[in-house]
């Protein structure tokens, strides 16, 4: 591609700063009137040193800027002109902060300035942005509009121009631009050096979340022997095979396993999970693993008028379903890291007290978190809690912890509490896809009435029904999986370029990058490079700032090659923003290379 000829998208370089104070003096101070004329011929602004500038620019030449503020900075430049009790949603939401959108005059009737805002957009996705805010000229509104931007009923003057505050979804957003504007995009596209660290477009259901270890070894099954040399650590399947048991039945008369239907309604793993768990058969169903009966049942109870409160990170597939799939509103009940990420259950309580909400998600231990929070106390805050709101809890990483320590046997007398419990991590079977929840039995009643024939095929069965046969394996691997985490931890902290290494309980840990180091995503596709996948936690939500991402525990030779990719990937990224400092090039943090 030469760069010269194409249009460039990139985070601004220290070399770019004094072009974006010399333009923004000439357009809001000399051409617009917002802003007293400086002699120094530069305009500043307090945000700078925090917010993030954007720059188009073909070859040497800059043509335009965008500013995005994101909300771990704590403040806005709305704050300048609006309390937040006038604008509640810089308080409720956590947006991102979309301004002063500049362009070149001469190349203001070019595509500069909608591909500077779908940059914007595209960038805050990726840093888990659900809302942004921005200040549109009055005059200009009509572009803002035909976005998919929405007034919110609020003007502001600056000097001589006034301005529209607006705001929207960035899941709204981003469905509008690819109605809209999509085949545009795709022919831009082609002419475009986008050097930002977040892919052009987005998955095509909208779905941020998911490993991507599965396109290194080929999903059409050809080159299935890549599997030895990816280390598949992006997904939180175990490092360790499913018990001898499980292997054996497997492979006794695989033939006949195929071609033969299993039981029609997954009886004998019905009666399995009631006998070692103690629960009653008819509180039971399962389904194709837990992403089934989180449909399934989400799908049942809930409309476009739900609303719903989940954890703020959590576990991306809520959101996914609540939010695009069924439209539902959503709140989060955000988690801190100045609180050791720990869910308060006071907290809690408060949140859902008056009922408000029509369901209520908590992933115990959560993902990606890795935090666990006691059953009783659980327990307290739901018994608690109005009649009218239902509580979802998924326990998929329990074992980590401790399976006793469920709700499970409260989820059979209290018509509120429903228990999903996935058998993929835990007992090694995520290709197989097999779970339960627990329910009173009407709730769970009514689920079945609604499940298909067949919903675990024969090998699945056959595969659930051995493991749960089998607790002292298991439970074995289970603490062997803590030991290969403290390793890995260890080996992950020796490393300079890290700010933290976060083991929780369950079989994965976080890392965090400090905000002067390489973005997340930067190093989890330098590490890709390696064969090593790790998983982006920026997209799942603000709080990670875009600098963690997550760790499946391996075995050691594959927690081995993890540490030394990441070793090599911190290595590249400095000699790559080092070269690109003393070019002057596009660097840092958030560029991608």
């Amino acid at each position: 591609m030469d760069h010269a000829l194409t249009l460039q998208l990139r985070v601004a370089t220290p070399r770019d700063r004094d072009w974006i104070h010399e333009l923004r003096h000439r357009v809001y101070a000399e051409e617009l009137g917002q802003h007293p004329v400086d002699p120094s011929g530069r305009l500043s602004d307090g945000l700078d040193g925090e917010n993030v500038y954007l720059v188009a620019a073909r070859g040497e030449a800059r043509i335009g800027f965008v500013s995005l503020t994101p909300p771990w900075v704590g403040r806005y430049s709305l704050d300048k002109y609006l309390t937040r009790e006038e604008l509640p949603v810089l308080t409720e939401e956590a947006p991102f902060e979309i301004r002063v959108l500049t362009v070149e005059e001469r190349w203001r009737s070019t595509a500069a300035a909608p591909l500077l805002m779908y940059a914007a957009l595209r960038w805050a996705a990726a840093r888990g942005g659900r809302r942004v805010v921005a200040m549109g000229r009055t005059e200009l509104l009509g572009m803002y509009l035909a976005a998919g931007l929405r007034p919110v009923g609020r003007t502001v003057r600056s000097g001589a121009v006034s301005f529209e505050v607006l705001t929207g979804s960035v899941a709204e957003l981003t469905r509008t631009v690819a109605e809209r504007h999509g085949r545009t995009l795709e022919r831009l596209r082609a002419g475009l050096d986008w050097q930002l660290d977040v892919p052009f477009a987005p998955r095509a259901d909208g779905c941020e979340h998911g490993g991507a270890f599965f396109s290194a070894i080929g999903t059409d099954f050809r080159t299935l022997d890549r599997r030895h040399e990816v280390v598949a650590a992006d997904v939180l399947d175990a490092w360790f095979p499913p018990a001898p048991g499980v292997r054996a039945v497997l492979s006794q008369d695989p033939g006949w396993a195929a071609r033969t239907s299993p039981p029609t309604g997954a009886e004998g793993l019905l009666a399995e999970i009631a006998g070692v768990r103690g629960l009653p058969v008819e509180s039971l169903v399962v389904g194709a693993g837990s992403s089934d009966l989180i449909f399934r049942a989400f799908g049942r109870w809930l409309t476009p008028g739900s609303r719903v409160l989940l954890l703020d990170p959590g576990y991306g597939e809520y959101a996914h379903v609540t939010e695009r799939v069924i439209g539902c509103q959503v709140d989060r009940l955000r988690l801190s890291p100045e609180d050791d990420w720990f869910l308060d259950p006071a907290r809690l309580a408060e949140a859902t007290r008056g009922g408000r909400y029509d369901l209520v998600v908590v992933v115990n231990p959560n993902n990606p978190t890795g935090r666990h929070a006691p059953a009783d106390a659980l327990r307290a805050v739901i018994e608690a809690s109005p009649a009218r709101t239902r509580w979802w809890i998924d326990e998929a990483y329990l074992g980590y912890v401790d399976p006793a320590d469920s709700l499970a046997g409260f989820a059979t007398v209290d018509p509120r509490v429903v228990v999903c419990t996935s058998l993929s991590k835990m007992y090694a079977l995520s290709g197989m896809r097999a779970a339960y929840l627990v329910a009173a039995p009407d709730t769970a009643g009514e689920l079945r009435r609604w499940t298909p024939p067949w919903p675990v095929s024969l090998p699945a069965q056959l595969a659930a029904v051995t493991a749960l046969r089998d607790p002292a394996y298991y439970a074995e691997r289970w603490a062997r999986t803590a030991v290969l985490r403290r390793s890995l931890a260890g080996g992950l902290a020796e490393l300079d370029g890290f700010a933290s290494v976060d083991e929780g309980v369950a079989n994965f840990l976080t890392v965090t990058l400090p905000p002067d180091g390489p973005s997340a995503a930067r190093l989890v596709r330098e590490c890709r490079r390696h064969d090593v996948y790790l998983r982006d936690l920026s997209p799942m939500s603000p709080a990670y700032e875009g600098r963690t991402f997550r760790v499946a525990v391996r075995d050691t030779a594959e927690n081995e090659r993890i540490v030394a990719a990441c070793r090599s990937a911190l290595e590249a990224l400095r000699e790559a923003d080092a070269e690109a400092g003393a070019a002057g090039v596009p660097g840092g943090r958030r560029v991608s290379r």
